[in-house]
């Protein structure tokens, strides 16, 4: 990898993109200067001020940790462009219309620095037009790097360069936003909408167009544009509202005013429903009214018959139903072309004018077919790109299934198929293990040679690509024990196999096995498998028992449980856990084992048994007494409690972490643990973690043997705060209990306040209280609820 840091950047603009933008870099670590217009009245960078606000306020969060927020400062245009001379990278996020954007480009010229990257975050302006506005000497150092919203959470950035822009200065940027900001780059070519919003907006448009040719309710449409078919649950209106309709009309304004040559430019307008939507000032989610209108506790759809909204009630034909449930996917696009019923006639119409669109366009909107797919992988949430669905379905036959349409006069456009589509890539699909099709080039492009890359041994793959396989030392039906020669043959890696990571028998007997394996022939151990880490204990295993009233069977496997837990936590060499995604109740506590952790930054962990009505016992509890003592070893008062109570509350309420960082806050991962931005290099980081503890002489720390515990006096305090909670009806009188047992775990039994005990006394304290809770009635109720229903039951 390249030496391209960053140290400080600007953002121009303090919008919704501008702001959340300013948040992930510094998620990164990354400092920011947010500039925007001065304020008319009070305070000149009130604007930007507002914004760093409604910050801390966002949900689902921008910010990766509270903290993060300090690191952006506001700024405004008259007062503060000389700040600007410290910044290796300024990123402009103002509205799109060019003049603005060529009258803010000429302010801050003077103030760049000789080595700073400019770049647009245009969603579709021409990246080649906006250089002209900044002087010759600056253009080979601009470029579009155009992120989707919300800017933390959406993988794709979409990379355009202009005929000046120094290659070099891009193949650095992209390394760096792979890397340190965790995304995934498409590199567009400088077309209007760019490759993701040109296609998803037209299968949107094309969405439109067949929902009222058909005449079907916008709310039926979502439902047949969802996850079914490998979509967002947001589906296609519903994105319309989360987007903005105004946002949308304006983007499809961008197509409709630069593309007059387009085949389907025709279709590139807002149709009159929804400008009636947008004169009315009904914008979608953020007016709370739109397509879509929330009534209390009832969603309302819009109705065009009626000319007014109606309760949202979206049911799919039975028979059109089973064909989506068909695996088979040259079959299942068969069957919805030969249907009658105006589900499946919708469906195939999208699919097929996507195609259409696609397989037309990509000579001028993309280098290669996997650039299409992954752009609307990571900027639409589509399960598969329009051309890994077509060479799934088979691709002679949709091409001549299309082509038939075309001549019919069904589709969208007469224009024909490209030649290429029934050249040799109709023997070998657009995606080889060569690489992709480029119709540009005519020819197979690879995946890029960027060092980076070598850092994702699990890339993304499109449809096609093999996955690396590892060689398997040992396996048993709950994990499997492998190795990876071509990295580091010396490290062996663990991986749990049960769906979603649950942590059954099988499990806790392998993890144990593994470990042993790994002391007897590797230097370390990398516990690592793809999102979720783990989603905590098998339930059903759990729920079994407790009908045969087999509670003694129970103790002993949370014993287990616990034993597992413990040689993750002193094997003979070192343990890294590698984790990405949810890692909830037992999958904490495994992780909180570990010798070290390697965390993704969208990872949620927690230890969330009080939901099930339950307390953490494979050694989360223990370990947050441990932590406590050994803190009240170094403070004045040598008191274990005062770390005591932020963990008892973070257990009593079920909390999980929001980010791999904030993970820290919480006490479940360390300070010195890594967090990595970028899921894909989670592996490589991991193994490299393991190498150096191993080459740093690596050995087991010692169990220690007098622990301070807090003792009564730290569970009456905790029952002071749990007796408030109650009088004021924030839990009730099973939350009491189980939050009781929590705090006699946490504090070392009910003993006295200062009592020296050892690990095993600590565990024995959590077993036995676990054990009791899984008597309760009402524990084994909140259990069979969460298994039926997948969420917690408050009784």
């Amino acid at each position: 990898m390249s030496n391209f840091i960053v140290r400080k950047a600007a953002v121009l603009g303090a919008g919704v993109m501008g702001a959340q933008i300013a948040a992930h870099l510094a998620n990164a670590e990354v400092p920011v200067v947010l500039f925007d217009l001065p304020a008319k009245e009070g305070d000149p960078s009130g604007i930007v001020r507002k914004a760093i606000d409604a910050l801390r306020k966002l949900e689902p969060s921008p910010l990766a940790t509270k903290d993060r927020v300090t690191y952006i400062d506001a700024a405004n245009y008259s007062q503060h462009l000389d700040q600007l001379q410290d910044c290796d990278l300024i990123i402009e996020a103002i509205a799109e219309k060019m003049e603005w954007k060529d009258d803010l480009y000429r302010q801050i010229a003077p103030f760049i620095a000789p080595t700073a990257i400019i770049a647009s975050n245009t969603s579709g302006l021409s990246i080649n037009r906006l250089s002209q506005g900044l002087p010759e000497a600056l253009r080979s150092r601009f470029c579009g790097i155009h992120f989707f919203n919300p800017p933390r959470y959406m993988h794709l950035v979409e990379l355009v360069a202009t005929r000046s822009t120094d290659p070099s200065l891009l193949d650095n940027l992209e390394s760096w936003l792979v890397s340190r900001l965790g995304k995934g780059i498409v590199r567009a070519l400088d077309t209007p909408n760019f490759v993701a919003n040109r296609v998803g907006v037209f299968s949107m448009l094309a969405v439109m167009h067949h929902t009222q040719r058909l005449g079907l309710g916008f709310d039926v449409v979502d439902s047949l544009t969802g996850p079914i078919i490998g979509r967002p649950k947001s589906a296609t209106y519903r994105t319309a509202d989360v987007v903005g309709l105004d946002t949308l009309a304006h983007v499809i304004k961008t197509m409709q005013d630069t593309l007059p040559e387009d085949p389907w430019h025709g279709y590139y307008g807002v149709p009159g429903w929804l400008a009636a939507l947008i004169g009315k000032g009904a914008l979608g989610q953020k007016t709370r009214c739109g397509i879509f209108r929330k009534d209390g506790r009832t969603i309302k759809v819009l109705d065009l018959s009626l000319q007014d909204y109606r309760d949202s009630a979206a049911d799919i034909d039975p028979t059109v139903l089973a064909i989506l449930k068909n695996r088979n996917p040259a079959e299942k696009f068969a069957q919805l072309r030969a249907s009658e019923h105006p589900h499946a006639q919708f469906l195939w119409a999208i699919f097929r004018d996507i195609f259409h669109y696609t397989a037309f366009h990509l000579a001028d909107i993309a280098d290669n077919a996997r650039d299409v797919d992954f752009a609307m992988r990571w900027g639409f949430g589509w399960a598969q790109g329009p051309f890994e669905s077509w060479q799934a379905a088979g691709w002679q036959a949709i091409a001549d299934a299309v082509k038939a349409d075309i001549d019919a006069g069904r589709a969208m456009s007469p224009v024909p198929l490209p030649a290429w589509v029934f050249g040799h890539v109709a023997q070998a699909g657009v995606h080889t293990a060569q690489g992709s099709y480029s119709a540009s080039a005519d020819a197979y492009r690879p995946r890029s040679t960027l060092p980076v890359y070598q850092r994702q041994i699990f890339p993304e793959r499109v449809l096609g690509e093999k996955a690396v396989a590892g060689t398997t030392v040992w396996e048993n039906e709950g994990v499997r024990l492998w190795t990876l020669p071509q990295v580091d043959d010396g490290i062996a890696i663990v991986s749990i196999k049960t769906r979603n990571h649950t942590l059954g028998r099988d499990v806790i007997v392998g993890l144990q096995e593994a470990v042993a394996r790994a002391e007897a022939g590797y230097q370390g151990l990398v516990l690592w498998h793809e999102a979720p880490f783990a989603f905590g204990a098998n339930l059903k295993e759990v729920v079994e028992a407790i009908a045969g009233g087999e509670f003694e069977l129970l103790e002993r496997y949370v014993a287990e449980f616990q034993n597992a837990s413990m040689c993750l936590k002193y094997a003979k060499v070192p343990v890294v856990a590698a984790v990405q995604g949810m890692a909830l109740g037992g999958g904490c506590e495994f992780l909180m084992h570990a010798a070290r952790r390697v965390i993704a930054l969208e990872s949620y962990i927690g230890l969330v048994e009080a939901g099930v009505g339950l307390i953490p016992a494979g050694g989360g509890c223990k370990e947050f007494a441990i932590r406590a003592a050994q803190y009240a070893a170094k403070t004045a008062g040598n008191d274990p409690f005062e770390f005591i109570q932020p963990a008892f509350m973070t257990i009593a309420m079920a909390t999980v972490s929001k980010s791999g960082a904030q993970a820290k806050e919480l006490g479940f991962a360390r300070e010195t643990d890594k967090i990595v931005f970028n899921a894909n290099e989670l592996l490589y980081v991991a193994l490299r973690e393991a190498r150096g503890l191993a080459e740093g002489g690596y050995y087991p720390r010692l169990s220690p043997r007098a622990i301070k515990v807090a003792g009564r006096t730290g569970i009456a305090n905790c029952e002071m705060m749990l007796a408030n909670m109650k009088e004021g009806g924030m839990i009730s009188a099973h939350d009491y209990a189980v939050a009781k047992a929590a705090a006699t775990a946490l504090c070392g039994g009910d003993i006295e306040t200062g009592s020296l005990v050892d690990e095993q006394w600590l565990l024995s304290v959590e077993r036995k209280l676990f054990v009791e809770l899984l008597k309760s009635p009402k524990t084994q109720q909140r259990i069979q609820h969460m298994l039926e229903t997948g969420k917690p039951l408050r009784n």
